[in-house]
């Protein structure tokens, strides 16, 4: 198995299946609940942030939860990747100081394009809920070929970013990635596909974690997979849009 996810690499569920229960067994409906708890925890520290903003009407106010919030995402979402078994600890974690970041610039976009926020949600769950039909349906099937393809795709967009940072660093940016022309453009709409293939990937690799009979904290390691996804792909759909709407 593979998946462009880093959290869901090829050996997540190796050798799990015939050592537990029936009972203590991964379900797929067991990772959809435990989905939808990371997705409150990431409404609701955004929400908060939120609140802080409009409170001030000034970003300095939540930029410290921001970076923190990057910060601390980062190390737990590391933590997870190598200690599956802490996954229904740090996962929730995760998703809290995700909520940071993602309340912190959705609240900045906000205030620069109105209702730009409701739009990038909107079409974030509108893409989940369009892959997974076409994912249940076979209309999009998880072969290797396709696997490989996302992986390699992904890991190309990692070395983009990655390159692109370590240039910032020097004072040197990489042209059209963060641009509104059209080069740019183009870019942030082949990410956003990448990251919306990337979620067949995942649901791929938790129905795999059931039918192997992965152990039940399996659920939250892969709830905390499809949270991963989720949160770069409405990341880049609003990045996406933010160059759109500064054509206007």
């Amino acid at each position: 198995m593979r998946s462009g996810n880093p959290a869901l690499g090829e050996n997540t569920f190796r050798d799990f299946g015939g050592y537990v229960g029936a009972e203590e067994a991964m379900t797929v409906q067991g990772a959809v609940n435990k989905t939808g708890l990371l997705l409150v925890c990431v409404v609701a520290t955004s929400a908060w942030t939120w609140r802080l903003f409009a409170q001030s009407g000034n970003p300095a106010t939540v930029m410290p939860w921001l970076i923190g919030g990057a910060i601390g995402g980062l190390i737990f979402a590391i933590a997870t990747v190598f200690k599956p078994t802490w996954a229904p600890v740090t996962a929730p974690i995760y998703a809290l100081l995700e909520g940071l970041v993602i309340g912190g610039l959705s609240c900045i976009a906000e205030t620069a394009y109105p209702g730009i926020v409701i739009q990038a949600v909107g079409l974030t769950f509108g893409t989940c809920f369009a892959m997974l039909l076409a994912y249940t349906s076979g209309l999009i099937k998880a072969t290797e070929k396709f696997k490989l393809g996302v992986v390699a795709a992904t890991g190309a967009i990692a070395l983009v970013y990655l390159v692109s940072m370590v240039l910032n660093l020097f004072g040197v940016q990489v042209p059209y990635i963060y641009s509104n022309g059209w080069m740019g453009i183009g870019f942030s709409l082949v990410v956003v596909v990448i990251a919306a293939l990337n979620l067949v990937l995942d649901f791929d690799f938790i129905d795999e974690g059931a039918r192997q009979g992965a152990p039940k904290y399996m659920e939250w390691y892969g709830a905390f997979g499809l949270m991963v996804t989720l949160i770069w792909l409405y990341l880049e759909i609003l990045r996406l849009l933010m160059k759109l709407r500064s054509r206007d």
